[in-house]
């Protein structure tokens, strides 16, 4: 068809194309959301086999987090420059790399290096798969093959705590990982179906922004993910070093922001100049799309805040099985899964500032009332339907925001789109682990503290034996362990056993009373997301 046909009522329209090359597109997703679902079920595994507390363990979902955002303005690039067909196949067989390297990782230091291998490689098919899209489809199949990236997430999520928990229960947690391996290969194998330009040598990768824009997300992620183990003001005696008697965690998030805005200054420069910038920051002009990624960052945040609370509490705390925790998460996953799927049917009736209003009011709800029905048994009717109604808004929200920023930009800006949602997804998520672990520790600390001092039948002589200063989240049975090496008795034992109990599941209310707070923010950005719908949407190509 001709440019002039491609529009009708302002949607484009184009010849179909067939979906053979999609179904790449779509496991690639799975592909790297498999590997993140993958991680918090083997938190329990990394924690028994290489002998680790759950806060070191958690680094490999952290770590992944902080290699994509940190390169995946630099990958965009990378992609226009080489060409995004030969990129994405690249990058596909080095993801296939660090699969391997989770499955014969000997120590926590090999499987933190696979997730960075990883996080390296989904730094560039994240872009690749927004830019891919957009060269191969249009129309109402874009938006459709659009909306299928965030139902992809959520499949992955489904599958990952079904298979990976059944795998992590009856054979092991590296198992798990075969399945990323048989990922990457059929994407590659699927990757000859599709279509894109040869690349663009004369694309420059602004080295300097890049350099910038990296130092800020890496310091921001390891000052928020040390918080709580180097100090959140006060330097611990943990922290690796102080800055006149300050944590270096705070520091390095105030320096993180620092290079951030020097970031958007250089890039802002040189625009200005004619030059080619590391973004084309045109795609955060309007005040619709700074929303949407401002909505996008918390909505990511609380996903991963719950995807590394609910296992962790399950699998170390309850010490139950990676099984039971794929049981007690499918309610969650599977309702994000099809509430992704199905919300494109809503998106021409509603406007998206409509949907995302009532989205963030259903996570808001929900995770209130998960912080007064929670128990230690995650099989209540009541936790169920809670966590059921806080998959419908985490679903539709995911799927939502990405498709506002995707439909508002020219197709040569896709890959930039790409990048920032990349930057944005994943510095949220390493941020929320991170955040979460720091706040549902030092929560615990302060309530166990207290608690100890309430109760007389725990001497101070007894809690000097036990350094509450690095309380953390342990089982029954480890604490007793502990314990029994000290002068308590088996009284003693039991009382503090119970206030433990108490106090862990007091912190876990309290986390979902933090997340609430998030989630009823979040209508601020909401409120400013676009408020029309697809047949009036302006085309960015006229633009």
């Amino acid at each position: 068809m001709s440019n002039s046909q491609q529009l009708k009522n302002g949607a484009a329209v184009d010849e179909r194309r067939s979906w053979t090359p999609m179904i790449g597109l779509f496991l690639a997703q799975v592909l790297m959301s498999f590997n993140v679902a993958a991680l918090p079920i083997s938190l329990g595994g990394f924690v028994e086999d290489f002998g680790v507390p759950p806060t070191t363990a958690s680094t490999t979902i952290v770590v992944y987090g902080l290699a994509v955002a940190a390169l995946v303005m630099t990958g965009a690039k990378l992609g226009q420059r080489v060409g995004w067909v030969l990129i994405f196949r690249i990058v596909i067989v080095t993801f296939a790399g660090s699969s391997l390297l989770m499955i014969f990782a000997p120590s926590i230091e090999w499987a933190i290096a696979g997730q960075v291998l990883a996080g390296a490689s989904a730094a560039i098919i994240v872009p690749s798969l927004v830019a891919l899209i957009a060269e191969n489809y249009r129309g109402d199949q874009q938006a459709t093959a659009v909306g299928s990236l965030g139902s992809a997430r959520a499949f992955s999520g489904v599958s990952a705590f079904l298979i990976g928990g059944t795998l992590g229960t009856l054979v092991g947690w590296r198992p798990v990982f075969l399945i990323t391996l048989a990922l990457a290969v059929a994407v590659f194998a699927l990757s000859f179906g599709l279509r894109s330009d040869r690349g663009n040598r004369a694309v420059r990768i602004d080295l300097i922004a890049s350099v910038l824009i990296g130092a800020a997300i890496v310091m921001l992620t390891l000052g928020f993910n040390n918080l709580n183990g180097w100090g959140v003001l006060a330097a611990r005696d943990t922290a690796p070093f102080s800055v006149l008697g300050l944590s270096p965690a705070p520091v390095l998030v105030v320096l993180g922001v620092v290079f951030g805005q020097l970031f958007f200054m250089w890039t802002r420069r040189r625009t200005r100049q004619g030059k080619t910038p590391l973004v084309d920051l045109s795609v955060l002009d309007r005040p619709e799309e700074r929303a949407a990624i401002y909505a996008m960052f918390i909505i990511v945040l609380m996903e991963a805040a719950v995807n590394f609370t609910l296992p962790t509490y399950i699998q170390v705390v309850q010490g139950r099985t990676p099984f039971d925790t794929s049981l007690a998460m499918m309610p969650f996953n599977l309702t994000v899964f099809i509430t992704a799927t199905l919300i494109v049917r809503f998106y021409t009736r509603f406007t998206p500032r409509t949907i995302a209003l009532f989205s963030f009011a259903l996570t808001t709800v929900a995770l209130v009332w998960l912080a007064f029905v929670v128990t230690n048994n995650w099989e209540t009717i009541p936790t169920i339907l809670g966590l059921i109604v806080f998959g419908i808004g985490q679903g539709a929200l995911v799927t939502l925001v990405f498709n506002v920023l995707v439909t508002s930009v020219p197709k040569e800006l896709a890959g930039d789109v790409g990048s920032v949602r990349g930057t944005t997804q994943n510095l949220a998520s390493a941020v929320g682990t991170a955040v979460m672990g720091a706040v549902l520790v030092t929560l615990l600390t302060t309530g166990v503290t207290q608690a100890v001092e309430d109760h007389p039948e725990l001497p101070a002589e007894l809690v000097e034996q036990v350094d509450l200063d690095s309380v953390n989240f342990v089982g029954n049975d480890e604490l007793r362990g502990v314990l029994e090496s000290t002068t308590a008795t088996p009284e003693q034992i039991d009382a503090a056993v119970a206030v433990n109990e108490d106090q862990r599941l007091r912190t876990l209310k309290l986390g979902f009373l933090i997340l609430a707070g998030i989630s009823a923010v979040a209508a601020l950005p909401a409120s400013r997301l676009p408020n029309y719908k697809p047949d009036e949407i302006p085309d960015p190509e006229t633009e």
